[in-house]
């Protein structure tokens, strides 16, 4: 077993116990999702081995070669890199959760493609730092999306996600997560059938403490668990 990605995980989940119970939050409300893109499977089957049981991966092709190679049956894969359409079909048979809905018509997309007789956990990605560069609905997008996107069977919309502008300092980023927050709160009103507003995907290794004070469900966190990045899964 890898020491360093057992003392490390063990690390981030004191951080996360103490930072929810600092917002008078209880810790079991926030999941950490291990950020695994690039990384081998030989550093994933250590994580495994100490207890983590969430991945996330950026890109389904990487995903479609490692998670064969990842032991352990309770393992669980959620894709929260941008999706494209012509990788739907892979996608859905891959993850239990998409973090990267980000319009209707990959929604729809999605939809066509879910296997089984289940629907698949879908989040809304939202940009809420506007910025052009990057994936998401507009905030003022979101509800009008959400509307269209709810009477798809195949699918259900379990909350929202964001990525937010890169800020050095944690709390110059906390607003942009309070507005996710605010946002879901305000969709949660909108009481529409098979949509919840349960899962708020945001925070990463630098900013995650603000993102669990600011209700943060899952936070993604890769750099912080397993050091950085290898050039190549």
């Amino acid at each position: 077993m890898n020491s360093t990605i057992v003392s490390n995980l063990e690390w981030l989940q004191d951080r996360i116990r103490q930072a929810a119970r600092a917002g008078g939050r209880d810790p079991a409300q926030v999941r950490l999702v291990a950020v695994s893109k690039t990384q081998p499977a030989a550093a994933v089957n250590a994580a495994v081995a100490a207890g983590q049981t969430l991945f996330g991966e950026n890109r389904v092709q990487e995903a479609r070669y490692k998670i064969p190679q990842v032991t352990g049956s309770s393992v669980d894969w959620h894709l929260i890199g941008p999706l494209q359409r012509n990788k739907v079909k892979v996608a859905v048979e891959l993850f239990q959760m998409i973090h990267s809905v980000d319009s209707v018509a990959l929604a729809e997309d999605i939809n066509r493609r879910v296997p089984g007789p289940d629907p698949l956990p879908v989040l809304l990605q939202i940009n809420v730092g506007r910025e052009p560069q990057k994936h998401g609905l507009l905030p003022e997008e979101t509800a009008a999306a959400l509307e269209a996107i709810a009477p798809l069977s195949r699918i259900a919309v379990k909350g929202l996600m964001t990525i937010p502008p890169f800020e050095p300092d944690p709390e110059m980023v906390r607003p942009h997560f309070r507005a996710l927050a605010d946002l879901a709160q305000r969709l949660e009103r909108l009481n529409l059938p098979g949509v919840s507003m349960a899962e708020l995907s945001m925070g990463m290794s630098h900013d995650f403490e603000a993102a669990v004070a600011e209700g943060a469900t899952l936070v993604r966190i890769g750099t912080a668990l397993f050091g950085e990045r290898s050039t190549r899964p």
